[in-house]
């Protein structure tokens, strides 16, 4: 930015109430809910199918920790310049502008807003500099212009990065305390969408005069990403189906290792695999796999918008976001489905 040099019967009753109440806060915040609900259904059919006993579900590992806001943005330094020197500048009319970012509203403005200011002050250097303004300047002028033109047009992109990921909107979609996506979040996932597309466009955009930036369609697209932590809830469901379907894997394996399994299953093994293609718990895992695929791929393309990020960022993007790291939690889980299919192949093949 440019700147001026100048927070007892009564209680035996409660306690089974208050029982109820932590339990359903626990679903809320962290419980695994309709989801693994399927999913460990799926595998009691399966064990009993299978004539094994019912495994016991582990719970599966947390998302890792969103960086720390130093670690995940950029250093830009400050260009300061006196006022005498900016009113020079008048032409070009960026002097209330530096005086609405400098007082105290605009110390303390939002990091959406300080990329509305950002852009709208390399607007009106970039114009004037192309303008017949420097033509008028004197040469110390006319190189200040310069310089700030130069310096705000390296720093934009740098602040737009910045804006994205100080904002709480936006780290808030990562937060750990959270609960794995339910089978009915269709709709959150078309909404955010459009959130992640129109903040995509506008990072593409920023140096382009004719793109609309108004600051009340920013704050709405942010304020319906902070609606629900969409990225951890996604993220923790594919960990949860990717945990669930190990554990079914598993029954599974120990089926096609005994060589008397055969004769132990409730039906042969092709009406059994077709029975289980048919349960709810797999149109849930297609949605969870083509919801999340969606998703994630929104996030990688607003992550390419923008310039190579810090090398916090660029370890969490690779590790959790990834749609190609065979350890990412997309990869991993359609990896641990495509060993389901083989094993329930196998199965119907070896016990017809």
């Amino acid at each position: 930015m440019v700147q001026s040099r100048s927070r007892v019967a009564e209680h035996r009753l409660l306690r089974p109430l208050a029982g109820l109440l932590i339990a359903a806060l626990l679903v809320g915040c962290g419980g695994s809910g309709e989801g693994d609900a399927l999913l460990t259904s799926y595998q009691r059919d399966l064990a009993q199918a299978l004539g094994q006993p019912q495994p016991q579900p582990a719970d599966p590992v947390n998302i890792g920790a969103f960086p720390d806001r130093r670690e995940r943005l950029f250093d830009i330094p400050e260009i300061r310049e006196g006022m005498l020197d900016l009113y020079a500048l008048r032409e070009c009319h960026i002097t209330s502008l530096v005086a609405a970012r400098n007082n105290q509203l605009g110390r303390v403005a939002p990091p959406s807003q300080r990329w509305i200011y950002e852009l709208e002050l390399w607007r009106r250097l970039h114009a004037c500099w192309h303008s017949d303004v420097p033509e008028s300047l004197s040469e110390n002028n006319r190189d200040r212009l310069a310089r700030l033109t130069a310096a705000k047009t390296e720093q934009l992109p740098l602040v737009s990065w910045n804006t994205l990921f100080d904002s709480d909107e936006w780290t808030g979609s990562f937060s750990r305390a959270s609960s794995p996506l339910e089978p009915d979040s269709s709709a959150a996932i078309d909404e955010q969408v459009s959130a992640i597309e129109w903040l995509q466009a506008a990072t593409l955009n920023q140096f382009s005069q004719e793109w609309q930036h108004e600051s009340s369609t920013l704050e709405g697209y942010l304020d319906t990403l902070r609606r629900r932590p969409l990225t951890a809830e996604i993220l923790r469901a594919l960990l949860l189906a990717e945990q669930r379907l190990g554990e079914a894997n598993a029954l599974l394996e120990a089926s096609l290792a005994d060589t008397a399994s055969c004769q132990l299953l409730a039906e042969s093994g092709p009406e059994l695999k077709s029975q289980f293609q048919q349960k709810p718990t797999a149109g849930w895992l297609d949605n969870l796999e083509a919801l999340a695929s969606r998703w994630l791929g929104a996030v990688d393309e607003l992550l390419e918008s923008h310039v190579p990020p810090p090398e916090a960022i660029a370890r969490y993007r690779d590790r959790w976001l990834s749609l190609d790291n065979p350890e990412a939690p997309l990869s991993a889980f359609v990896a641990a489905r495509d060993e389901h299919r083989r094993y329930w192949q196998a199965l119907a093949e070896q016990c017809e």
